[in-house]
Formats: structure tokens, sequence, C-alpha cells
């Protein structure tokens, strides 16, 4: 398969690979001892494919795109280069990652410390919902810092923080950050950033707005793309489950009382998210909710629980959940279904990361069966569909009569009386 050439992007090489199971150690790729020793002390030995691709030509310095689906084990590949290049004790922002969510510069940043600390390097993270003066403060004195668009920009127009010693910079999910409104404060961000850096550039796709991202910002860049047409959702087993709505709570805690790792349960209200946790609570279960009315600090604590597996359940809300990229995910629960396709690609790929099993398990009413089924077959999972018992709905039909919303549902326009 060849890789596509990005329009007016200078490629050097081009890798296209298939997904495989862990494989050389760090070490083969110019990865220093200490830092190997720190990855093995945390369980992590061999490297997934985007590593073993980017590696190389990040620890050399050179600018980088690469391609790869969210839980292929992207934050390693540019966090080990960031730490090899970075000069011990560095006491001011030497490198900047920018992420679209606060959920995620959390993750990544936590994936830092755990090697930071060979260097004696002092990781930040920067997002709205906290106080500027401690975060300022921290971020000033600290060599590595992982930032949400907005807030950083905000810091740097309160002169609270300066990114004149910047010299290496990536963007992490940067289609979901320009997906997310952010293609301006990114682009002033860049622009502030001393020229002679190093830009590395992680993204699901890298075409349209965000190849012309990395055509602006980036120089003699490489491109590394891991080849993978699967859904992400193709790892995860798929159930599910017909049941009336005064029943959803008794099946859920069915499937609960399973074998199971930490789970993650879909609902649709911050209302319900309350709800459900503090029933869930009262069954005996290690439930917690988290939506967007929680303050930040409650929400960390709460997240923070769930990775450290003191709560087991997280129930959220799409938003809340938004960024989450946890490992030991095992099941993922709709309790709520979800409204499209992509919704659901969202929520049941946040299980099954990084080249693991994972259980997506979805209840379905009879209100329901309808949405779900066109849902389940788009998604080529009509067979898992059928096998819960409930039959696929007939596709909608298009009218071609008729103007406005009616058209564009299929549905058949009402007559005037």
């Amino acid at each position: 398969m060849t890789t596509p050439k990005l329009e007016g992007i200078p490629v050097v090489d081009e890798t296209p690979v298939e997904i495989p199971a862990t494989t050389k150690s760090f070490s083969e790729f110019g990865v220093s001892p200490e830092i190997v020793k720190a990855l093995a002390m945390r369980n992590v030995a061999g490297t997934f494919a985007i590593q073993s691709l980017v590696l190389r030509d990040a620890i050399a310095g050179r600018d980088v795109l690469a391609r790869s689906r969210t839980g292929s084990g992207k934050t390693l590949a540019f966090a080990v280069p960031i730490i090899e290049r970075l000069k011990d004790g560095e006491k001011r922002p030497s490198a900047l990652v920018l992420v679209p969510t606060r959920e995620l510069a959390s993750q990544v940043a936590e994936e830092f410390r755990g090697i930071a600390d060979v260097k004696h390097l002092t990781v930040a993270t920067i997002y709205g919902g906290v106080g500027l003066n401690e975060q300022a403060k921290k971020g000033a004195k600290a060599a590595v810092l992982i930032a949400t668009p907005g807030r950083l920009l905000d810091l740097v127009r309160r002169k609270m923080l300066k990114l004149d010693n910047v010299r290496i910079c990536v963007l992490d999910e940067a289609d979901r950050m320009l997906d997310m409104g952010f293609l301006p404060d990114v682009q002033r961000i860049l622009a502030l950033l001393p020229q002679e850096r190093q830009t590395m550039l992680f993204s699901a796709t890298l075409d349209g707005e965000v190849g012309r991202l990395a055509q602006r910002f980036t120089h003699d860049s490489v491109l590394h793309e891991v080849h993978d047409d699967r859904p992400t959702v193709a790892e995860a087993k798929h159930l599910f489950i017909s049941v009336k709505a005064e029943g959803k709570l008794n099946a859920l805690v069915r499937e609960l009382a399973g074998e199971r790792g930490l789970t993650l349960i879909f609902v649709r209200t911050k209302r319900g998210a309350d709800r459900l946790g503090r029933q869930l609570a009262a069954e005996g279960f290690r439930a917690h909710a988290m939506h967007g009315d929680m303050t930040q600090s409650a929400r960390e604590r709460t997240l923070a629980r769930f990775a450290a597996g003191g709560a087991d359940v997280l129930v959220a809300t799409d938003v809340a959940a938004r960024g989450l990229d946890l490992e030991h995910i095992t099941h993922v629960v709709n309790y709520d279904p979800p409204d499209d396709e992509k919704s659901y690609v969202h929520r049941v790929g946040r299980t099954a990361r990084a080249g693991r099993t994972g259980t997506g398990i979805t209840f379905v009413t009879p209100e329901q069966r309808g949405d779900m089924s066109r849902i389940a077959k788009r998604l080529k999972l009509d067979a898992e569909f059928l096998e819960s018992g409930m039959k696929l709905a007939a596709p909608q039909k298009v009218y071609s009569g008729g103007r406005g919303p009616n058209r564009m549902l299929g549905r058949r326009p009402r007559r005037k009386f």
C-alpha cells in the first residue's frame, strides 16, 4: 500500500505498516538506558508500531507528521524523544504539547512524569477551570508544558507565561483540536514560538485543515503512518441487549456483576449520570459520576480514583469523557444509546486500547431498536445485533418530493389541510 502524499508538504520518508503487538525494545531506536529502565519500571518494554516508526526521527530532532489512531501508544512516541532531547534539570518551558481537552492534558502529563524524573525535569499542565496564578507559577518553572490552546494563550497574553525558550512543540490529536474550533488559537501559538524549533504533529487524519496546518508550520517533515482501515472498535466484542426502559437498571447490575475491569458507562444527561451513579453505589458498586457541571478539581479526583481502581465504575456524559484515554478500561456500556455511529465509535473506542481486547455493551429499548439497528448496520455490526434476538430495521426511504427538513430526514411530507 502506498502512503498518499500530503500536497505541498515535503515528505522525506513514508513508512506504511500494519499494527503489530509490542515488538522491539526502546533501546533499539536510540533511547538511553536510563529512560529504558524508567519505562520498564512501568511495565513498558516493547514498542508499538507508531513508536517504532517515530522514535529515531524525533530523537534526531526532525519535524514529524504521524498518523495513528487514538489508543495506539502515540504519547510515548513524542514523550520519550522530548525527555531525551531536553537538558538535565531545565527550569523554564522548553517543550510544549498542545492537546484538545483538560482530561487528555492530565493523562499526557502522567505519561511524561513517569520518565521525566530521569533528567530532573518538571512537567506542568495548563488548562481552564483552575486558578490562573498558581498554574502560571508552576508553568514558568517547568521544562515541559502540557496545555490546552485557549488557556495557554490567555496566560501568554496576560504576560504570565513566556514561550520564547520553547524549542520542541507537539500537536497531539490535532484533528480533534481543529474539530473543536481551536485552529485560530493553535495558529497564534505556533506563530509566537521561536522559528528554530522541532515540530511534531500527531493526528488520526492528515488531510484538510490538519494538512494545511502541517504545511505551514513544519519543515522537511518525515511522514509516518500506521495503516489500519478497521473501525476503531474492531478489537472490541459487541453486545446489544434488548431491554424495557424500566428494566435497564437491573440489566446493568447483572452485567456489572460479571468478570470485568474498569467500566465506563455512558448516559445522555448530567442529571442522569448523578442519578445512575447513586443507584449503582446503593447496589454496592464502587461507582462515581463525572459530568460538565463538576469543578475541574472534582473531575480530576474522580478520574484519578477511576484510573487507580479506587472506583471501578465511572458514569459519564459524552462531553465529560472527551479525551479520556485509559489503558485498562475493559468494558464500555451504552446505558443510553449513542446518537449515531460516530458517537458509538468514540464511546466504545475507550476500550480495546493499544491492541488489547474489550467489550462494548449497548442497552436497546423497543423504541430505540430502529435507530440502533441502523447504526449497527453502518458499522458492520449487524450480525452482533441479530444475535441479541432483535431484527434489523428496514432502510429509511428517501422521498424525492418536498423540500426542507422532511426531505433530509427521509420522511414523506405532511399534507396541508
